[in-house]
């Protein structure tokens, strides 16, 4: 898979795909029903995205709602076989275009796309002047095929990242996966802590959430894959996300604690999959007492892995 990070000049090997068109934070169910009908036997699948995110850059003291940073992204949108990620950088210059400069000197002539395909709900252009319809009609005048794909549903509800949020915040990690159709993951390098949990008998790997949306603080069961570094794999763990308040006043982070793990993770990049939430984050008025929970929790978090 191929990272491009520019419509303009591009080699001719990176022109001509079949492409799937929007921001996919998350690459939710209906995010992949977009990607699917973008495949074309005789075309590149890519994808089209924006980094940051449009919402970042117009609103920029909204609170963090990211489901994913853009590497994660890349990581998933790679594992359903996209083999171009346009990732366009979301500028001023950009974001000026009117719906016909941005079909033209985008799509038509910098990507030279062979097919475009968009959720129902999609807008493009200044001001997101621009609908599926004028979209067609841009596409027809300018060479490139045009697919609207359904919006998709869990049951009666629309599938969004927003109702995906509204799971997280709410400590359901299991109806956002469903919704998702894979775990939700944070994924980033290896930060160094305080070193506290190795004094109490719990080394974890600490994670930033910076620029993310936080789900409900608490202590999760978790799956860990480890992506890079000497210690490559799966692993099961328990993970708490949140602020750490027997310590005071902290920034939101996640540790997690691998089980049957030793070894040094420090700078390694890991995917921490959201399992199940075990219970809200606590402040213990003792060390010991924190331990016993500890304890508890791994216990728990074993017992739920087991399952899966």
């Amino acid at each position: 898979m191929r990272i491009i990070t520019t419509w303009k000049g591009l080699d001719p090997a990176d022109r001509g795909a079949s492409v799937a068109m929007g921001n996919f934070d998350g690459v939710h169910r209906g995010h992949q029903a977009v990607i699917g009908l973008a495949r074309a036997a005789d075309a590149p699948l890519g994808v089209v995205t924006f980094e940051p995110h449009p919402r970042q850059v117009f609103s920029p003291e909204a609170p963090p709602f990211r489901l994913m940073n853009a590497a994660a992204r890349a990581h998933r949108l790679e594992k359903l076989g996209v083999q171009r990620i346009y990732q366009l950088p979301f500028t001023g210059d950009l974001a000026g275009l009117t719906p016909r400069a941005f079909a033209t000197e985008v799509l038509a002539q910098g990507l030279g796309v062979a097919h475009v395909v968009v959720g129902a709900d999609f807008c493009f252009g200044k001001g997101r002047a621009g609908s599926v319809a004028d979209l067609r009609a841009l596409g027809a005048e300018l060479g490139f095929g045009v697919t609207v794909a359904d919006l998709v549903a869990d049951g009666n509800d629309e599938i969004s990242s927003t109702a995906i949020r509204q799971s997280l915040t709410e400590g359901r990690p299991r109806d956002a996966a469903r919704m998702l159709g894979h775990w939700h993951r944070i994924e980033g390098p290896v930060l160094h802590g305080d070193k506290r949990g190795r004094d109490l008998g719990f080394p974890t790997a600490n994670m930033s959430l910076a620029g993310l949306h936080l789900p409900r603080f608490g202590v999760y069961a978790v799956k860990v894959d480890v992506l890079s570094g000497p210690h490559v794999g799966s692993y099961g763990g328990a993970a708490s996300l949140g602020v750490r308040p027997t310590f005071g006043v902290n920034a939101p982070n996640l540790e997690t604690f691998l089980f049957d793990f030793a070894g040094d993770l420090y700078g390694a990049d890991l995917s921490i999959a959201l399992i199940d939430f075990l219970r809200p984050e606590l402040a213990f008025t003792s060390l010991p007492a924190l331990v016993t929970q500890m304890d508890d929790d791994c216990t728990r978090a074993r017992e739920i892995l087991a399952t899966l």
